[in-house]
């Protein structure tokens, strides 16, 4: 059984004011955890198929095709987990 773990390379915190948060997928990886989010995530709006602006149970983020995700507005790596469980388990 996979684990977030499988998919995740990394996760980063932005600098400023907002509470944002980085997730770079393993390379080997990013496309199933891309195909698995679009599937799952509401799709606010998209540019071509390299910037999709998404959002699921609340949060508001934005993932590119080349394997990053930004998540806005997190309270915590609690939450960001218990997001990409479910999105991509």
């Amino acid at each position: 059984m996979d684990t977030v773990e499988d998919y995740v390379a990394r996760i980063e915190g932005t600098c400023g004011k907002d509470k944002d948060v980085i997730v770079i997928f393993k390379y080997d990886k990013k496309d199933e955890a891309i195909a698995k989010i679009l599937k799952k995530a509401k799709l606010e709006k998209s540019m071509s198929t390299i910037i999709f602006e998404l959002t699921f149970k609340g949060a508001s983020f934005r993932l590119y095709a080349t394997g990053k995700a930004i998540f806005r507005n997190l309270r915590d790596k609690d939450e960001l987990h218990d997001i990409l469980l479910d999105l991509l388990l």
